[in-house]
Protein backbone atom coordinates (compact mmCIF):
# COMPACT_ATOMS: atom_id res chain seq x y z
CA UNK A 1 0.00 0.00 0.00
CA UNK A 2 1.41 3.36 -0.87
CA UNK A 3 1.94 5.49 1.70
CA UNK A 4 0.62 9.51 1.90
CA UNK A 5 3.92 11.65 2.64
CA UNK A 6 2.62 14.28 5.00
CA UNK A 7 5.18 17.10 5.75
CA UNK A 8 4.95 19.25 9.13
CA UNK A 9 6.39 22.44 9.19
CA UNK A 10 5.78 24.37 12.73
CA UNK A 11 8.27 25.75 15.13
CA UNK A 12 6.90 24.17 18.52
CA UNK A 13 8.70 20.69 18.76
CA UNK A 14 5.87 19.58 21.06
CA UNK A 15 3.69 19.95 18.07
CA UNK A 16 5.96 18.34 15.55
CA UNK A 17 6.38 15.25 18.27
CA UNK A 18 2.45 15.49 18.64
CA UNK A 19 1.40 15.24 14.80
CA UNK A 20 4.48 12.83 13.77
CA UNK A 21 3.27 10.18 16.44
CA UNK A 22 -0.82 10.83 16.20
CA UNK A 23 -0.07 10.83 11.72
CA UNK A 24 2.53 7.91 11.87
CA UNK A 25 -0.31 5.65 13.85
CA UNK A 26 -2.61 6.35 10.74
CA UNK A 27 -0.19 4.95 8.23
CA UNK A 28 1.08 8.19 6.76
CA UNK A 29 4.88 8.53 6.24
CA UNK A 30 5.40 11.84 8.18
CA UNK A 31 8.84 14.33 8.05
CA UNK A 32 8.77 17.39 10.35
CA UNK A 33 10.97 20.50 9.95
CA UNK A 34 10.68 23.63 12.02
CA UNK A 35 11.28 26.87 9.48
CA UNK A 36 10.08 28.14 6.45
CA UNK A 37 13.33 28.20 4.23
CA UNK A 38 13.46 24.25 4.63
CA UNK A 39 9.68 23.81 4.24
CA UNK A 40 10.44 24.99 0.74
CA UNK A 41 13.57 22.93 -0.21
CA UNK A 42 12.33 19.95 0.95
CA UNK A 43 8.62 20.93 -1.02
CA UNK A 44 10.36 21.21 -3.72
CA UNK A 45 12.37 17.71 -4.19
CA UNK A 46 9.84 15.47 -2.68
CA UNK A 47 6.75 14.15 -3.48
CA UNK A 48 4.66 15.62 -0.25
CA UNK A 49 0.49 14.87 -1.23
CA UNK A 50 -0.34 17.13 2.20
CA UNK A 51 1.43 19.81 3.64
CA UNK A 52 0.45 21.13 7.69
CA UNK A 53 2.14 24.39 7.70
CA UNK A 54 1.70 26.93 10.45
CA UNK A 55 1.86 30.57 9.79
CA UNK A 56 3.51 31.87 12.63
CA UNK A 57 6.91 30.95 11.68
CA UNK A 58 11.00 32.03 12.45
CA UNK A 59 12.41 33.65 9.63
CA UNK A 60 9.80 32.86 6.31
CA UNK A 61 6.63 33.04 7.78
CA UNK A 62 3.91 30.56 6.91
CA UNK A 63 2.05 32.63 4.28
CA UNK A 64 5.15 33.43 2.25
CA UNK A 65 5.71 29.73 2.41
CA UNK A 66 2.66 29.33 0.55
CA UNK A 67 2.98 31.95 -1.83
CA UNK A 68 6.22 30.46 -2.94
CA UNK A 69 4.55 26.60 -3.04
CA UNK A 70 1.46 28.68 -5.38
CA UNK A 71 4.31 30.40 -7.62
CA UNK A 72 5.50 27.23 -8.76
CA UNK A 73 4.06 24.21 -10.90
CA UNK A 74 5.66 21.48 -9.46
CA UNK A 75 4.45 22.61 -5.82
CA UNK A 76 0.85 24.38 -6.71
CA UNK A 77 -1.04 21.65 -6.59
CA UNK A 78 -0.06 19.98 -3.44
CA UNK A 79 -3.38 20.13 -0.66
CA UNK A 80 -2.27 22.81 2.33
CA UNK A 81 -4.00 22.60 5.74
CA UNK A 82 -2.97 25.84 8.14
CA UNK A 83 -2.32 25.81 11.20
CA UNK A 84 -3.09 29.02 13.45
CA UNK A 85 -3.30 31.02 16.68
CA UNK A 86 -6.91 31.74 18.09
CA UNK A 87 -7.60 35.72 16.96
CA UNK A 88 -5.44 35.10 13.91
CA UNK A 89 -8.76 36.26 11.29
CA UNK A 90 -6.60 38.04 8.99
CA UNK A 91 -3.90 35.60 8.40
CA UNK A 92 -6.29 33.16 8.21
CA UNK A 93 -8.29 34.66 5.14
CA UNK A 94 -5.60 35.45 3.25
CA UNK A 95 -4.20 31.98 3.63
CA UNK A 96 -7.73 31.10 2.08
CA UNK A 97 -7.62 33.45 -0.56
CA UNK A 98 -4.18 32.74 -1.42
CA UNK A 99 -5.38 29.01 -2.11
CA UNK A 100 -5.25 27.23 1.28
CA UNK A 101 -7.23 24.21 1.58
CA UNK A 102 -8.27 24.28 5.05
CA UNK A 103 -6.85 25.29 8.94
CA UNK A 104 -6.85 24.26 12.36
CA UNK A 105 -6.67 26.72 15.24
CA UNK A 106 -4.31 26.10 18.42
CA UNK A 107 -4.80 24.64 20.58
CA UNK A 108 -6.41 21.43 18.39
CA UNK A 109 -7.45 18.41 18.84
CA UNK A 110 -5.17 15.79 17.58
CA UNK A 111 -8.00 13.24 16.71
CA UNK A 112 -9.80 16.12 14.99
CA UNK A 113 -6.77 17.49 13.06
CA UNK A 114 -6.11 13.94 11.83
CA UNK A 115 -9.73 13.39 10.44
CA UNK A 116 -9.24 16.74 8.93
CA UNK A 117 -6.22 15.34 6.84
CA UNK A 118 -8.20 12.25 6.18
CA UNK A 119 -10.70 14.36 4.59
CA UNK A 120 -8.96 16.42 2.82
CA UNK A 121 -6.65 13.96 0.66
CA UNK A 122 -9.66 11.92 0.35
CA UNK A 123 -11.45 15.06 -1.25
CA UNK A 124 -8.54 15.66 -3.63
CA UNK A 125 -8.54 12.07 -4.86
CA UNK A 126 -12.32 12.40 -5.80
CA UNK A 127 -12.67 16.11 -6.93
CA UNK A 128 -11.60 15.47 -10.95
CA UNK A 129 -8.67 17.69 -12.51
CA UNK A 130 -11.65 19.30 -14.43
CA UNK A 131 -14.86 20.11 -12.28
CA UNK A 132 -16.66 21.34 -14.92
CA UNK A 133 -17.08 17.93 -16.19
CA UNK A 134 -18.71 16.70 -13.67
CA UNK A 135 -22.65 15.65 -14.68
CA UNK A 136 -24.41 15.15 -10.75
CA UNK A 137 -23.12 16.17 -7.46
CA UNK A 138 -25.28 14.15 -5.10
CA UNK A 139 -24.99 15.65 -1.03
CA UNK A 140 -27.72 14.77 1.48
CA UNK A 141 -30.86 15.34 0.09
CA UNK A 142 -29.80 17.81 -2.45
CA UNK A 143 -28.97 17.01 -6.08
CA UNK A 144 -26.62 19.09 -8.55
CA UNK A 145 -27.19 18.14 -12.46
CA UNK A 146 -24.56 20.79 -13.92
CA UNK A 147 -25.38 20.19 -17.07
CA UNK A 148 -28.91 20.67 -16.80
CA UNK A 149 -28.23 23.62 -14.40
CA UNK A 150 -30.63 21.84 -12.39
CA UNK A 151 -31.26 21.47 -8.32
CA UNK A 152 -33.38 18.76 -6.18
CA UNK A 153 -34.40 19.08 -2.97
CA UNK A 154 -36.14 15.38 -1.64
CA UNK A 155 -36.76 15.28 -5.47
CA UNK A 156 -38.28 18.27 -6.11
CA UNK A 157 -36.61 20.95 -8.85
CA UNK A 158 -35.28 24.16 -6.75
CA UNK A 159 -35.69 27.70 -9.24
CA UNK A 160 -32.22 29.51 -8.56
CA UNK A 161 -30.83 32.29 -10.42
CA UNK A 162 -27.04 31.55 -12.62
CA UNK A 163 -25.12 33.28 -9.80
CA UNK A 164 -27.07 30.89 -7.28
CA UNK A 165 -26.35 27.86 -8.95
CA UNK A 166 -22.83 28.55 -9.73
CA UNK A 167 -22.07 29.34 -5.51
CA UNK A 168 -24.19 25.95 -4.59
CA UNK A 169 -21.95 23.78 -7.18
CA UNK A 170 -18.89 25.08 -6.19
CA UNK A 171 -19.71 24.65 -2.27
CA UNK A 172 -20.96 21.34 -2.86
CA UNK A 173 -17.84 19.91 -4.83
CA UNK A 174 -16.34 20.21 -1.54
CA UNK A 175 -17.74 19.68 1.34
CA UNK A 176 -15.94 21.35 4.23
CA UNK A 177 -14.10 23.35 2.38
CA UNK A 178 -13.91 26.78 3.57
CA UNK A 179 -14.37 29.28 1.19
CA UNK A 180 -13.56 33.44 1.67
CA UNK A 181 -15.98 35.83 -0.64
CA UNK A 182 -13.07 36.49 -2.86
CA UNK A 183 -12.39 32.87 -3.70
CA UNK A 184 -16.24 32.64 -4.03
CA UNK A 185 -16.38 35.06 -6.42
CA UNK A 186 -13.60 34.12 -8.37
CA UNK A 187 -15.19 30.75 -8.72
CA UNK A 188 -18.58 32.17 -9.77
CA UNK A 189 -18.31 35.18 -11.69
CA UNK A 190 -18.50 35.13 -15.51
CA UNK A 191 -21.09 36.41 -18.32
CA UNK A 192 -24.08 35.39 -16.81
CA UNK A 193 -22.96 35.57 -12.45
CA UNK A 194 -22.60 38.97 -11.65
CA UNK A 195 -21.38 38.91 -8.17
CA UNK A 196 -19.34 41.33 -5.73
CA UNK A 197 -17.93 40.75 -2.28
CA UNK A 198 -20.52 42.71 -0.74
CA UNK A 199 -23.26 40.75 -2.79
CA UNK A 200 -22.31 37.27 -1.44
CA UNK A 201 -23.67 37.35 1.54
CA UNK A 202 -26.84 38.48 -0.25
CA UNK A 203 -26.79 35.46 -2.52
CA UNK A 204 -26.20 33.40 0.21
CA UNK A 205 -29.42 34.48 2.29
CA UNK A 206 -31.12 33.95 -1.04
CA UNK A 207 -30.14 30.55 -1.99
CA UNK A 208 -30.71 29.42 1.86
CA UNK A 209 -34.06 30.96 1.62
CA UNK A 210 -35.09 28.87 -1.89
CA UNK A 211 -33.23 25.70 -0.46
CA UNK A 212 -35.78 25.58 2.47
CA UNK A 213 -34.54 22.84 4.81
CA UNK A 214 -31.74 22.25 2.75
CA UNK A 215 -30.28 25.77 3.07
CA UNK A 216 -28.81 24.80 6.82
CA UNK A 217 -26.44 22.75 4.21
CA UNK A 218 -24.75 25.73 3.11
CA UNK A 219 -22.76 26.90 6.68
CA UNK A 220 -21.49 30.05 7.61
CA UNK A 221 -17.40 29.95 8.97
CA UNK A 222 -17.96 33.43 11.00
CA UNK A 223 -15.06 35.76 10.07
CA UNK A 224 -13.98 33.54 7.15
CA UNK A 225 -16.39 32.37 4.56
CA UNK A 226 -18.53 29.83 3.95
CA UNK A 227 -18.29 25.90 3.47
CA UNK A 228 -20.67 23.37 2.19
CA UNK A 229 -21.58 20.85 5.06
CA UNK A 230 -19.70 17.60 5.36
Amino acid sequence: MNRKKILVVDDEEDIRKLLFYNLSREGYDVECTETGEDALTRVRSHGYELVVLDLMLPGINGLDVFRAMKAEARTARIPVLMLTARGDDVDVVTGLELGADDYVTKPFSPRVLTARIRALLRRYEEVPEDPDKEELITRHNLVINTTKHEVLVDGVPVDLTATEFALLAHLARRPGWVFTRTRIIDAVKGDNCAVTDRSVDVQVVGLRRKLGGAGDLVETVRGVGYRFKE
